[in-house]
């Protein structure tokens, strides 16, 4: 490792997903990756109904910090930054949790966050817009950070100006809502009544206005995206930064949320633990894009592969 660099490792453990990022951070700020993995736990499986972490979901997120524990050491970090969101904010035995994750990590010494919806919001912020002016896309940015149990709106340029968690994610609203294979019309009205509810709350705090980009972040996003984009295999390179319209996005969302589960676990680009729920995940964005669409008429939209786990990285500098 070259000096004026320091190594770090991010975790980001939300509802559906766990992620690790090793990076080194140089003095200018730029994280150059040594590894980026990503795994379906489903630590919010059924929270939602009974406001716990269910004993199999924990076990499963548990051995799963255990390897990326287990890589931190073998790649000499100097610091982790573990950061939980939405399902750990929620469950009633979230301490349980905590505690597991400080054994795995053990000599790293990691204390995991459980972070609120604001701190969530500005690390979010920071990972996904530091690419943003360099390819020419200026602000105000509105950030959207689509999760398991919730989103994040995040508006700024250079930093957050306004911000608002709402509990409408991908594994909420299927387990709450889209049952049927593929969801019945009547569960669809539903789901978007549900999520309007919750952007009307949102637009209380954050201006959807004068936007000179919407910026949407996390695995929903990114895999409608690919979707939107037509590609045979998921690729990274395609998918970070793309600039696509407000009406190819949520046409490819309805194509989605209209397939059946076996439909979608054909397309090559949709990851296995995301075929139940990217449904749910398309009809939030669909909305989300919608209401914009009605405040910032001609909004580009860029997907960013970059986000909360960037931004934890970057907080480690």
């Amino acid at each position: 490792m070259s000096s004026g660099r320091r190594r770090v490792g991010a975790v980001d453990c939300g509802t559906n997903s766990i992620r690790l990022l090793v990076a080194d951070v140089g003095d200018d700020g730029r994280l150059v990756d040594l590894d980026r993995r990503m795994e379906i736990v489903r630590l919010g499986q059924g929270i939602d109904v009974s406001g716990r972490i269910a004993p199999e979901a924990m076990e499963r997120t548990l051995a799963m910090t255990r390897v990326f524990a287990d890589r931190c050491r073998e790649l000499g970090t100097e610091a982790v930054r573990f950061v939980a969101t939405s399902a750990s904010r929620d469950a009633s035995n979230a301490d349980e949790f905590v505690a597991g994750v400080r054994e795995a990590f053990g000599d790293l010494d990691v204390t995991p966050e459980v972070v609120s919806g604001d701190v969530e919001a500005e690390l979010s912020f920071t990972g996904a817009t530091g690419d943003l002016p360099g390819i020419g896309v200026d602000g105000p940015y509105l950030v959207v950070d689509l999760g398991g149990g919730s989103t994040e709106l995040v508006r700024g340029t250079g930093h957050v100006e306004a911000a608002l968690s709402v509990d409408v994610g991908s594994v909420r609203m299927t387990e709450r809502h889209l049952h049927g294979d593929p969801p019945t019309d009547d569960e669809v009205l539903a789901a978007r009544a549900d999520v309007a509810t919750a952007l009307d709350a949102a637009e209380g705090r954050v201006d959807l206005s004068g936007l000179g980009a919407v910026v949407g972040l996390a695995g929903s996003i990114t895999t409608i995206t690919a979707h939107a984009l037509g590609l045979d295999s998921y690729d990274h390179e395609a998918v970070h930064l793309a600039r696509l319209s407000v009406d190819r996005h949520r046409s490819a969302c309805r194509e989605l949320w209209e397939m059946t589960r076996a439909q979608r676990s054909a397309l090559p680009y949709v990851h296995p633990g995301r075929v139940d729920v990217i449904g749910a995940g398309a009809l939030v964005w669909h909305e989300v894009l919608g209401r914009v669409a009605l405040r910032s008429p001609g909004v580009d939209v860029v997907t960013s592969e970059h986000d909360i786990l960037d931004g934890i990285a970057l907080s480690l500098a």
